[in-house]
């Protein structure tokens, strides 16, 4: 028997984060303005390593709240796999995700399930992420906060550019529900994890299938979380690997929705435009490249974007066999 739908579910994807836990959800028991609000939280937990399950049990059996608090064991290593997870099992015609290290606001849900009913075509909406950072950033960090999922993009509602790749990330992503069940492959194309490389894209790839869909991609101003950044992500060696891997998805998101006739031509694009990125970052900083952090993060990401390409043409060669979505069968 299916049980009725509730408005808003919660979901976290989380992976050893037993001591980061407890701070999300005392934030979201001190949710404020939800009364006429249906909701419930379900912890993903993507095959923890540490005592995360104990803390939710322990959570659990002092539950006191009219939302329930609910845990999921995902074995299958990765964001995406965790994230199908979460839609599969939540009863919320929205789903709300929030990593383990998301502090939201105490209106947060309630802006979320407010701006969603006041936009029927928003297939999904993100807020404004701040930085609450362990220690300083480094000079000039602003240019490259988008890719820590820090994202402030001022006071006023628009709709994101998903062509050009101008989406939200996963971090405080809301989503509806059934739009994602009919849009979104069972199996994610970009999973996180590959043998040759660690590849960041799954965030982007559910919200491009969502545009193919006819669904819109909004930003709501209303809702503000703060993104806890620990001193060893402002390291020069993870930025640099994260900038890798972020790049190394370019080439196939940009495959995602382009028709058969037009990916010589991307591919082509993608290639002589970093080619052209990287000379140009080259001449401007030179040997400085090696001790200033920036620019040389701005670098590993063009060199990734050029090697996407070449990365694209090898996974489609190998092929993915995946389920059909309901979008693929008509």
């Amino acid at each position: 028997m299916n049980l009725p739908a509730l408005d808003l579910t919660v979901a976290i994807p989380t992976y050893n984060s037993a001591t980061r836990l407890p701070q999300v959800l005392e934030a979201l028991r001190h949710q404020i303005n939800t009364e006429q609000i249906a909701w419930e939280i379900i912890i993903i937990d993507n095959n923890s390593r540490d005592n995360t399950a104990q803390v939710i049990k322990d959570y659990q059996s002092n539950w006191q709240q009219s939302y329930p608090l609910k845990y999921y064991l995902e074995e299958r290593q990765g964001p995406a796999f965790a994230r199908g997870r979460a839609i599969q099992e939540a009863k919320g015609n929205y789903v709300a995700f929030l990593d383990d290290d998301n502090i939201p606001a105490p209106d947060w849900i309630a802006s979320a399930y407010e701006f969603g009913n006041n936009h029927p075509q928003a297939g999904a909406f993100s807020g404004q992420i701040h930085g609450e950072f362990e220690v300083n950033p480094p000079e000039n960090f602003k240019k490259i906060a988008a890719f820590l999922a820090i994202r402030e993009h001022g006071p006023k509602a628009f709709i994101f550019d998903p062509d050009n790749l101008h989406l939200p990330p996963s971090a405080g992503l809301v989503v509806r529900r059934q739009a994602w069940q009919d849009a979104v492959p069972n199996t994610p194309k970009i999973a996180g994890t590959q043998k040759e490389a660690l590849v960041r894209g799954e965030d982007y790839e559910v919200l491009l299938y969502l545009h193919k869909a006819g669904w819109e991609i909004w930003y709501n101003p209303a809702m503000h979380m703060n993104h806890q950044i620990p001193h060893w992500r402002l390291e020069r060696d993870y930025l640099l690997s994260l900038a890798r891997a972020c790049g190394l998805a370019t080439c196939q998101l940009r495959m995602i929705n382009a028709k058969t006739r037009d990916k010589p031509g991307i591919w082509a694009k993608n290639i002589l435009g970093n080619l052209r990125r990287i000379v140009q970052q080259q001449w401007k900083y030179g040997d400085s490249l090696k001790h200033q952090l920036i620019p040389a993060f701005e670098m590993e990401f063009y060199r990734g974007s050029l090697m996407s390409s070449f990365y694209w043409i090898k996974w489609t060669k190998k092929g993915q066999s995946r389920p059909l979505n309901k979008a693929e069968e008509k």
